[in-house]
């Protein structure tokens, strides 16, 4: 598979070809007394193991892209926080001024999904992400200096514009270097920092807060410009240390990476990292229906998911606390999240299997949301929902998008599919920040919380069309010949619809 000699006269194809270490060539088919195998039957590197080498992946990987992720989905939702302290009024927000503010945020960010990843895949990901992390920090510091509605309006849109390739430019990088069995608590790690976000933006805004009045600035103009510096100020940071695809990543030796690219070749096919993504590589994802799938999965979760982040500081202000009480008891549920999420996580890679882990989780938040419609008078029984609807929502949505990235087979399929999912996903965005308007409070927010459960249900549905769909495909595959006369370049091309790539269920 990697690095034989050729006799005389026989092509060498890139697939093939390997780097040379004096006069020896590192080849992971070629067996070794000295190296261990996985449970892949690749062989190690002599000089190191799996386990450490995965370690040293995770060290470099997941904690920047987590940062990232969790200063990006800050920037996006602090405006809700902010909204607690004066914003409105200072701004003259009215009706339905403040939720069309977070709508507008959606449209470049849902519009961009597809074009960032394939950038990201051409620029280099260190050179596009943090480019992008420098852009929205910039962008929300300027949301802290905003006059009017117009201004307030403008702020968003960029941000969104900027913000567009942070989530499925992430997940598709962590894809590109996980088998798919490893993956999920990686994700979920990654997804988490949406949710100690949640925690961290409550802590920090209830601080923040009490700055009101400093330099004539009320409390919210002080939470988007520290905010927003913080996230430039680290995007500089990272422009250095934001890993690279596993092909180009000069922080592991030649011997690593072949190790690394085997691995991932046996667990997923090959990658064709190489090849470029033109405009009919992307018609072609989409002639897959588990693509369109994959995205009502996403989708039915978005909806809660942001309404949730949009809106919980004003939902937890009915229960009778002051501004900073109500930043500070937003805390828990996120943390909660987190926590469980990782739980999750654990378990779905320890057994190997997706679609219990994506079920379960959405059960407890469909308990969560049932409580907050029916029970209007016991204040610490609605709080306690508010645990259910985090700890189901932001469990569950790792879970899904890790089960459909990791099973699209190549770097085209994996980057078009996961901006897809992403990008479609979010349009439940647009519909969450109409979900619960300001007329809805007297009624208890009602109408919202059934929007939210409806497209919950929705997700359920989806995700079980999905794991049949996938089913499905294995037993055919099964009992079809696999030999079917395809060369390796007709095998990468087809990624997971290659006869002999099978779906992790």
């Amino acid at each position: 598979m990697f690095g034989r000699e050729k006799k005389s006269g026989s092509p060498v194809s890139s697939l093939e070809r390997e780097p040379q270490y004096g006069s020896n060539f590192y080849d992971p088919d070629i067996p070794r007394a000295d190296s261990e195998y996985d449970e892949l039957n690749v062989q190690c590197p002599p000089h190191t193991t799996q386990r450490r080498l995965v370690a040293k992946i995770d060290l470099r990987v997941i904690p920047v892209l987590s940062i990232l992720y969790l200063l990006a989905f800050l920037d996006r939702t602090n405006i809700a926080n902010a909204s607690i302290f004066k914003l409105r009024e200072d701004l003259n927000l009215q009706t339905t001024q403040y939720n069309t503010a977070l709508t507008i945020f959606f449209v470049p960010y849902i519009a961009f999904e597809i074009p960032s990843n394939i950038l990201l895949k051409k620029l280099k990901p260190h050179v596009w992400l943090s480019g992008c992390m420098f852009l929205f920090g910039v962008v929300t510091i300027c949301q802290g200096l905003v006059q009017n509605y117009s201004g307030l309006l403008a702020t968003r849109f960029f941000l969104g514009v900027a913000e567009s390739g942070m989530f499925p430019g992430s997940f598709y990088l962590i894809g590109m270097w996980y088998k798919r069995s490893e993956a999920q608590r990686r994700y979920s790690f990654f997804f988490g920092s949406t949710s100690l976000a949640g925690a961290f933006g409550g802590l920090l805004a209830s601080a923040i807060g009490k700055m009101s009045g400093m330099r004539g600035y009320n409390g919210w103009r002080w939470i988007f410009i520290l905010e927003g510096t913080l996230t430039a100020v680290v995007a500089i940071l990272f422009f250095f240390i934001i890993p690279s695809f596993p092909e180009d990543a000069n922080w592991l030796t030649a011997e690593e990476r072949e190790y690394v690219k085997a691995r991932l070749y046996k667990d997923q096919g090959r990658s064709a990292a190489e090849r470029k993504i033109g405009f009919r590589d992307v018609v072609n994802v989409f002639k897959d229906y588990k693509i369109i799938v994959g995205g009502f999965m996403y989708f039915g979760l978005i909806v809660p998911a942001y309404g949730y982040a949009f809106f919980a500081p004003g939902i937890i202000q009915t229960y009778g606390y002051s501004p900073i009480q109500t930043q500070l008891h937003s805390v828990p549920p996120w943390a909660a999240s987190f926590v469980f999420a990782m739980v999750v996580a654990y378990f779905s890679d320890k057994l190997k299997h997706r679609f219990a882990f994506t079920l379960l989780p959405i059960f407890i938040a469909i308990a969560g949301f049932g409580i907050l419609i029916t029970v209007h008078t016991n204040h610490h029984l609605e709080y306690a929902a508010l645990f259910f609807v985090t700890m189901g929502v932001y469990s569950a949505m790792p879970v899904i998008v890790c089960w459909f990235t990791m099973n699209l087979g190549g770097h085209h399929r994996r980057a078009v599919g996961t901006a897809w999912q992403i990008g479609f996903g979010n349009i439940g965005g647009i519909i969450a920040t109409y979900s619960f308007l300001p007329q809805d409070k007297p009624k208890f927010f009602k109408t919202g919380y059934s929007i939210c459960l409806a497209f919950i249900c929705l997700s359920a549905a989806s995700c079980v069309v999905y794991a049949v769909s996938i089913l499905t495909q294995n037993r055919m595959r099964d009992r079809s010949p696999r030999d079917l006369g395809l060369t390796e370049y007709e095998k990468t091309e087809k990624g997971d619809m290659s006869p002999d790539y099978r779906y992790l269920f």
